[in-house]
């Protein structure tokens, strides 16, 4: 075998000869002509989609890219994806949903013990392009057959017949070349994340970028808005505050030696001045537990690194936090006052936060001998105001101030992407509920657009109303160069969008080939908090990218 058909070097794709992969199912997705969907979902696994005919996009984490045969997408455990085959010939793509383990122990003077299995990252993620197409669909016809056999053989054929997949993945990932400046800062922002624990050096990740050092560095501050020095050590934080949450119990030495810093005193300076409180203040908090009466309060939560330790349980965000940190501690509240007060008095939190009017007068008092009470008026405070409010709350003002910032950071950072790029015009931001057309204004998603990136307001929009309504006319008669709709679900709504988006077409051509027109599903776009904010402004550069 030479050197070209080997696996991809350990330096490319971190611990890969340590890991093990277990397919956990393959089903495959077929139909001529219309719309074939993968509804809106948290991942539990991996995910491969293997478009084998047929094109359309896929939503991660609120960032649109294009699915198409051609290609492999990788999705990771947590993401919220959501995924449409468009087009009126046949269609066709296989879903692979899998786990990645590893069995190999770490020494313990240098890295916190942790199980004997547990998730290790997949080396690679999101879109990468594929030689064949015809290769991939005889694996996955070969791999499905095999894994609905009775025969124990036949099913382990299959994981094998997996890893062949696998293995013709992982190189045409390792043969793919930086194209253009935004793919080569990619591939060195993605090996930082999947070699953060080493001794890395601006010279070693210029080589990555293939770039020179000095062009490596202006183009990666220009692109994310801090240098990779910069992001390397925030990395580096994430990390280990994911070893400080509660159901972990390390040592700060094996914390600090494990995200790659061997002197604890150095890490302990580093750790404030990215979160604004030290390690053993963090520490001390993670272990509070902290319960929410309204789910519209858990996205601020989300922004401070807290996990709840009771949650609403007819909202979506408690199965965020089970799947995205893999914890079933969250206990589901029960809808009933007299049933959550029983809830709380056996939990016995450390702070309770509600939303003012969902708790009665006669809740209120109950609520506060059980634990610290505290209620958020959602009329009197912005979202900024809210997360400063609930940090204040439990403790965590300096890391509600440090995320804040970064947010800033990270918005001036994107203005200026915009800035480079076409001209995105004026811009339109409405909602679709059954027949009515209302325009997103306060209190939405619109303030990321308006505010925080400078986006100019079409001429019908007027910010000063709260539930300013439109007429399907008033609407497309307007001089809005782009519309961003966030659709509801039921019949109606679905319909009207549907002879929205029909209309797209008749409308005059985008000068740089985009799209005119976007849409988002109602959740969690609708949620108005921090979690929210920040998952709209990632998006605001590929929304409107062509989609036909």
């Amino acid at each position: 075998m030479n050197d070209k058909d080997s696996l991809p070097p350990s330096e490319a794709f971190g611990e890969l000869d340590q890991m093990w992969f277990r397919l956990r199912s393959i089903t495959h997705g077929s139909r001529s002509g219309g719309e074939w969907p993968l509804r809106l979902q948290f991942l539990e696994s991996y995910m491969l989609l293997i478009p084998i005919m047929g094109q359309g996009s896929i939503t991660v984490d609120g960032k649109y890219c294009e699915l198409k045969a051609g290609s492999v997408f990788v999705c990771q455990p947590g993401q919220l994806i959501e995924a449409l085959l468009t087009g009126t010939g046949e269609q066709s793509v296989y879903i692979l949903r899998f786990d990645v383990y590893s069995q190999h122990s770490m020494l313990e003077e240098q890295q916190p013990s942790r199980p004997a299995e547990t998730h290790l990252p997949f080396p690679v993620e999101g879109a990468i392009p594929i030689q064949s197409t015809i290769t991939y669909s005889k694996l996955c016809e070969s791999i499905t057959g095999y894994m609905g056999s009775l025969n124990p053989l036949q099913r382990l054929l299959a994981q094998s017949r997996f890893y062949e997949l696998l293995y013709s993945l992982l190189s045409s990932a390792r043969q793919m070349q930086p194209t253009d400046t935004g793919t080569s800062m990619e591939r060195a922002m993605l090996y930082i994340e999947q070699h953060y624990r080493e001794d890395l050096s601006i010279s070693l990740l210029a080589a990555e970028a293939g770039t020179s050092i000095r062009h490596f560095i202006r183009l990666f501050k220009q692109t994310y808005g801090l240098s990779a020095i910069e992001y390397l050590t925030e990395y580096r934080i994430r990390q280990a505050r994911r070893l400080m949450l509660p159901q972990t119990n390390y040592e700060l030495k094996d914390i600090a030696a494990y995200v790659g810093y061997k002197d604890v005193p150095y890490f302990r300076r580093k750790f404030k001045q990215i979160t604004g409180v030290a390690p053993a203040t963090f520490m001390r908090n993670a272990k509070l537990k902290i319960a929410v009466c309204h789910g519209s309060l858990i996205g601020a939560l989300l922004s401070l690194n807290i996990i709840p330790c009771a949650a609403p349980a007819d909202h979506p965000w408690a199965e965020y936090y089970r799947r995205k940190y893999e914890t079933d501690a969250v206990l589901p509240l029960a809808r009933e006052e007299s049933l959550q007060l029983q809830q709380l008095t056996v939990l016995r939190a450390d702070y309770i936060l509600g939303l003012e009017p969902a708790v009665s007068r006669r809740m209120l008092p109950q609520l506060q001998a059980i634990a610290p009470a505290f209620l958020v008026s959602p009329l009197q405070k912005d979202w900024r105001t809210q997360l400063q409010f609930i940090g204040e709350c439990v403790g965590r003002a300096p890391e509600a101030a440090s995320w804040l910032r970064n947010y800033k950071r990270k918005a001036k950072s994107i203005r200026a992407k915009l800035a480079q790029g076409p001209a995105m015009g004026k811009l339109l931001l409405a909602r679709i509920s059954g027949q009515a057309i209302t325009v997103l204004s306060t209190r939405s998603l619109a303030e990321v657009f308006y505010d925080d990136l400078h986006f100019i307001p079409a001429s019908v929009v007027d910010l000063r109303l709260s539930n300013q309504t439109l007429t399907p006319e008033e609407l497309w008669s307007s001089d809005a160069d782009k519309l961003l709709f966030i659709v509801d679900e039921d019949a109606a709504s679905q319909a009207a969008w549907s002879a929205f988006r029909d209309r797209e077409s008749l409308l005059p051509p985008d000068p740089a080939g985009l799209s005119r027109v976007a849409h988002l599903p109602p959740y969690p776009w609708t949620e108005y908090n921090s979690f929210t904010q920040e998952l709209v402004l990632d998006s605001a550069l590929t929304l409107w990218r062509n989609r036909t």
